[in-house]
């Protein structure tokens, strides 16, 4: 493990065994020690562990805490930049490309989403990864059921490269803000839309395949995602009905509940991406050296 950016040899600290003799290597045992070489010793050695579930929440946690201080600060110091509108209507709510576009709140979005980017390609793999084994493992008991062959290395596809579509996206409307390029911001809005409830539909028919049976915290992530992604259609319903009535009839109050629509379609967003810590609940990120003799040895 990383102790103070020193690098440990996980297996070169004693432990004491049940019957009160120390074990040479680190393990623990009811027969004395155990005698191993130093060339086995410095096979396996952890650098860096961290949880996976603190690792997601964080990365959850960026922009939607850097989406809190843009929106209070930009409410408080810059309330004409952020309402100004083509209509120049009464608008008390303004929306997430507004205080995420005037300056200084653009520079913390940008950081955040910066540091958001990397975490989420990673999450992606380990989803990916995850629903590979699962249907591999469904397959090998199931061996009849077509539905796991035919639909799930489809689904599977279409969950990860939607998410990996979805972070660029972000990365698009994010860094081509509405004030600089409005007709690009928007069709990468738009592409973002699209990918992000896609990739929602994808993953609840491909987590309701790999799990016909499903424990507690399994059931919890399912209903979870899928009130979050009714929440996604419905609020996705209304941004573009009262978006309509702004740009077309310039109706008072109209682009304020468009804003508001964004803001629940973005935390819902951020919440279904946050069930990770249902699914790996306490699966650990490590980077380490020579764990392939540990899985070697696990299987023999």
């Amino acid at each position: 493990m990383n102790n103070g950016g020193r690098s440990v040899d996980v297996t070169a600290t004693p432990t004491v065994a049940t019957d009160g003799r120390v074990a040479t290597d680190g393990r623990t045992t009811t027969d004395g020690p155990v005698s191993v070489t130093d060339d086995e010793k410095a096979k396996t050695v952890v650098h860096l562990m961290l949880s996976f579930r603190h690792l997601c929440v964080v990365t959850v946690s960026l922009p939607l805490g850097a989406m809190v201080i843009c929106f209070v600060t930009a409410y408080i110091f810059q309330p004409d930049e952020i309402h100004e509108t083509h209509c120049r209507v009464y608008n008390i709510i303004p929306s997430i490309s507004a205080i995420t576009g005037v300056s200084p709140q653009r520079y913390l979005w940008r950081i955040c989403v910066a540091f958001h980017i990397g975490p989420r390609i990673l999450i992606a793999s380990v989803y990916r990864s995850y629903y590979r084994g699962q249907l591999a493992a469904a397959s090998i008991l199931d061996a009849s059921n077509e539905a796991v062959k035919r639909q799930g290395p489809l689904l599977l596809a279409a969950c990860y490269w939607l998410n990996l579509i979805e972070i660029g996206a972000l990365c698009g409307v994010t860094y081509i803000s509405n004030r600089e390029n409005y007709p690009v911001h928007e069709k990468i809005f738009i592409l973002f839309m699209l990918c992000s409830l896609s990739h929602m539909l994808a993953t609840l028919k491909l987590f309701k395949l790999v799990h016909p049976t499903m424990s507690g915290s399994e059931k919890a992530s399912y209903a979870i995602k899928k009130f979050l992604f009714a929440t996604s259609i419905a609020s996705t319903i209304g941004l573009m009905l009262f978006f309509a009535k702004h740009r077309l009839l310039c109706h008072d109050m109209a682009f304020s509940w468009f804003a508001l629509c964004e803001y629940v379609i973005a935390s819902a967003n951020m919440a279904f991406h946050v069930t990770v810590v249902f699914d790996f609940p306490a699966e650990k990120l490590i980077v380490a050296r020579g764990l392939h003799s540990i899985s070697g040895k696990k299987t023999n």
